[in-house]
């Protein structure tokens, strides 16, 4: 429970003022619930003859309150509804009295079904709000964490937290908050009312009700483990689902739907019996919540008979009678509560699993004082070293790009060249050595500033699920139809657009799956040409593409590239003889640097790949 309350400290605070309209409404239901059952007492005293004592009317003396005697206040009203009820006996008969106090009745349930209404309608925006407010704050970390904190983890696994997780916790700790901010109060004020009738019999039932809330949190302490398995268990189906459609391609060709549907089924299968535990013991909550509470009652009335009959108490039969309602009011929250303590423990594991995220720490961080950036002169790498794990990616690498140059980076896979760029934009931090912009260390300037500088087109165009006009115009404010139309023309994405259904408002699906590879890439090549940065990245843009989209693309390049510093990593030998500099990598060094014909002459790493391409 102490880890619940650390959540609704973080979560709760923005609707402060509909908890406290909340709890004013549990108060206001409680109170008319216990003067509701109050009634009772004169029905059986009077109607039923348990007492004959006469009543007379006492004129309320409000000068007592600055005496602080309110019991005396109270025990005037109580003397005066009995002697209204009296007079209404003697006067029209116990019929007319009994259709008095059930017009009170009707009254006071009225008003308490109004305030219970109001309190579920107060807790409505809490709950809606924090759960809101969870799947904000997941998408803003997930924006702002690093690359390398998705390597670490699984996509369907995050999914499964987004969704599933948080879904989780809408249903049972969400779902309890109403429970949690309702039943202590109903328990706190019903305990009250029996203090007053009895306070002999209500320490006696303070004894029983911490051993029956004992036996019911010993039954439940497992559930938060296994439902934690159970959500892990999730995280792993949704993977598996999500591998499979991103590679359904490839299962199909080569027939591995056997080897797919049986992992599936053995993780579903053991994901069933986990949930079976969960629910098992979920389901055991209430027949036990029952059963303790028949015990208590019982026993209350045994010690509270015990005490009557012995006369060792201020009681008599009617009051009694009113004190086992109270306490059988009692039971029902209690229920509750223990049913919310089930819930919550199962919602705590989503919420463990949710965390993972929420208060993952990244490295990348902006500078406490950031330095403007301008570029005008060079990108530097200076010694820089590099590793996602034991082995270094980069080593020991030196490299200055100035502006207006295009450098290309060329070598076996694995050699390190994507790496290279990926630190570029702060995707990556170095771990030795420094690469600046301008004499500026890139991790004294903000995130921001140094991805403004910069316009990257990946081998895989990254595309959303959206209209040609809005993925163009992705991450550039105020863009206008006539800019986006240049862009589209540069790129040679213009005709295919206009030939689409809507043109510049045709949705082009989930990835770009309308269009084809050398479409999708002009796409991304417009949207570069739009952002207009200094500072261009080429990461193997067209080895994917068949002969034809290559030209188109590679026109579309060139047109980009002009007047601008490119950072190209190129599969491809032929499109990069016309570099200002050609870097061969490998094993995550620079081995060689220079034009096309001084690497050719040199005969060494770069002349053996352009054999091998010709071959």
């Amino acid at each position: 429970m102490k880890d619940f309350f650390h959540v609704l400290q973080r979560f709760i605070p923005p609707y402060k003022k509909y908890l406290g309209l909340n709890i004013g409404m549990n108060i206001l239901s409680a109170v008319l619930n216990l003067l509701s059952f109050a009634l009772i007492i004169p029905i059986l005293r009077m109607l039923f003859k348990i007492s004959t004592t006469d009543y007379s009317y006492i004129p309320f003396d409000f000068h007592f309150l600055s005496r602080d005697s309110w019991s005396n206040l109270l025990d005037t009203c109580i003397n005066n509804f009995y002697w209204y009820i009296a007079q209404i006996i003697e006067t029209q008969g116990a019929a007319q009295a009994l259709f008095v106090l059930g017009v009170f009745f009707i009254l006071t349930t009225v008003l308490r079904i109004t305030a219970m209404y109001f309190s579920f309608y107060f807790m409505i925006p809490i709950r809606t709000g924090v759960v809101r407010d969870i799947r904000n704050q997941i998408n803003t970390k997930i924006l702002s964490l690093p690359m390398a904190f998705f390597s670490e983890e699984r996509k369907g696994d995050i999914l499964a937290r987004i969704s599933g997780d948080v879904n989780e916790i809408e249903a049972s700790i969400m779902n309890s908050l109403d429970m949690l901010f309702k039943n202590p109060i109903l328990i706190l004020i019903y305990l009250l009312g029996m203090f007053i009738v009895s306070w002999q019999l209500t320490i006696f039932v303070l004894v029983i009700l911490p051993v029956a809330g004992y036996l019911m949190g010993w039954v439940g302490k497992s559930l938060k483990k296994t439902s934690a398995l159970g959500q892990q268990q999730w995280g792993h189906l949704m993977s598996q689902i999500e591998e499979t459609l991103s590679g359904l391609r490839i299962i199909q060709a080569f027939n591995a739907e056997k080897k797919i549907s049986e992992r599936f089924y053995k993780g579903n299968e053991a994901f069933r019996r986990t949930m079976n535990r969960i629910f098992r013991r979920q389901q055991l909550a209430h027949p036990m919540s029952e059963l303790l509470g028949t015990i208590a009652i019982t026993i209350v009335l045994w010690y509270g008979g015990y005490l009557i009959i012995n006369d060792q108490t201020g009681m008599n039969g009617a009051s009694f009678i009113y004190y086992l309602s109270i306490f059988y009011l009692l039971i029902s929250p209690a229920k509750e509560l223990s049913k919310s303590f089930y819930s919550i423990q199962k919602g705590m594991a989503s919420i463990d699993r949710v965390d993972k995220i929420l208060k993952a720490e990244s490295n990348i961080k902006d500078p406490a004082r950031p330095v403007p950036v301008t570029f005008n002169e060079a990108i530097a790498y200076r010694n820089v070293w590099f590793r996602y794990r034991e082995k270094w990616v980069i080593q020991d690498v030196h490299l200055e790009i100035g502006k207006g140059q295009t450098v290309a980076l060329v070598g076996q896979s694995g050699s390190g060249k994507s790496t290279m760029v990926d630190l570029l934009p702060r995707f990556y931090d170095v771990q030795q050595g420094k690469i600046t912009i301008d004499g500026v260390d890139i991790r004294d300037i903000r995130i921001h500033d140094i991805r403004r500088l910069m316009g990257i087109v990946n081998q895989e165009a990254i595309l959303f699920n959206d209209t040609f006009f809005n993925n163009i115009a992705f991450g550039v404010e105020q863009a206008t139809q006539e800019k986006v139309i240049e862009a589209a023309r540069i790129a040679n994405a213009y005709e295919f657009i206009m030939a689409s259904e809507n043109g510049f408002e045709t949705s082009i699906g989930d990835r770009g799956c309308k269009l084809s590879g050398g479409q999708r890439q002009r796409i991304s090549i417009a949207r570069a040409v739009l952002k207009n940065p200094p500072i261009l990245i080429l990461d193997e843009a067209t080895s994917a593409l068949d002969t034809e989209s290559e030209r188109l693309v590679q026109d579309a390049l060139e047109q980009l590239m002009k007047n601008r510093t490119t950072i190209v990593i190129a599969h491809r030998l032929s499109t990069i003889k016309n570099a200002d500099l050609i870097c061969v990598m490998h094993e995550g060094r620079i081995v060689e640097c220079g034009t096309h014909q001084e690497l050719l002459a040199l005969s060494g790493y770069y002349s053996k790949l352009c054999d091998m391409q010709a071959f």
